[in-house]
């Protein structure tokens, strides 16, 4: 599993015009699954994401996490995420999950970022065109990858 965190002051996921979800200051998960992630890529995620020190402390230094500063989450599935650049000019996109693998993993993503945060997260619809707008706080934007952990 990877992800793409953005640090926002707010952000918003549309869908065919109206907002699916909202949220203040807190994070944007951009949310990439392959064949072979399973229950222990989303545990490892959904825990690093919530103690994440990315939000300033009093005296301006990346110390407090989402949940020190009791903040908001809103989660994007993009299966472009894993895309291949390797060859040619198209990028490929054969390591992204099939719906019937992704879409398990990403609703069990929820249920255990909820359950991290301790309250409801905002989402995006699995497969959907969404416009996703942000405001990127400092900008900080943070790459993890349950297969790399660097």
């Amino acid at each position: 599993m990877r992800v793409l965190i953005q640090r926002v002051k707010e952000a918003s996921v549309e869908i065919e015009g109206k907002i699916k979800s909202s949220v203040e200051k807190g994070l944007l998960v951009l949310l990439g699954i392959t064949n072979e992630d399973k229950k222990e890529d989303i545990e490892w995620l959904t825990r690093k994401l919530c103690k994440l020190r990315v939000f300033n402390d009093e005296k301006g230094v990346m110390n407090k996490s989402v949940s020190d500063i009791n903040g908001e989450i809103l989660l994007v599935s993009q299966f472009t995420l894993h895309a291949s650049t390797k060859k040619g000019n198209r990028p490929s996109y054969i390591r992204a999950a099939k719906p019937e693998i992704a879409i398990p993993l990403y609703e069990a993503f929820i249920t255990q970022m909820e359950y991290e945060l301790g309250k409801k997260i905002g989402t995006g619809i699995f497969g959907a065109d969404m416009k996703v707008s942000l405001i990127n706080d400092g900008p900080v934007t943070i790459w993890m990858d349950s297969k790399n952990k660097e």
